[in-house]
């Protein structure tokens, strides 16, 4: 019985183990910060080819470096979704 008792004294507590998850952020936390990078990418896009249409930026290198930025962060953000989803799909195929 003394054996067990020095075992369980050693390991951390579910407490000290949550605190030490927190400082890097969960998988909910990076998920919106994805979203909102993929988000302002978008607008930020937006707003060049407004601004582009309108005749207040002239440079049409920049709105094509912004609507690239922005076709880059949805492709990601999307092909973030479908491994998402495959791995929500064979978590459900498992037999428990």
């Amino acid at each position: 019985m003394n054996n067990i008792n020095a075992i369980n004294s050693s390991l951390p507590s579910p407490t000290t183990a949550q605190k030490a998850d927190k400082p890097g952020g969960g998988f909910a936390e990076q998920l919106k910060e994805a979203i909102n990078s993929t988000n302002e990418a978008q607008l930020t896009a937006d707003q060049a080819v407004e601004g582009l249409h309108s005749g207040q930026t002239g440079n049409l290198h920049e709105v094509m470096i912004s609507l690239e930025k922005a076709d880059i962060s949805m492709r990601m953000f999307v092909a973030l979704r479908n491994k998402a989803v495959s791995a929500y799909q064979e978590i459900m195929k498992m037999n428990v």
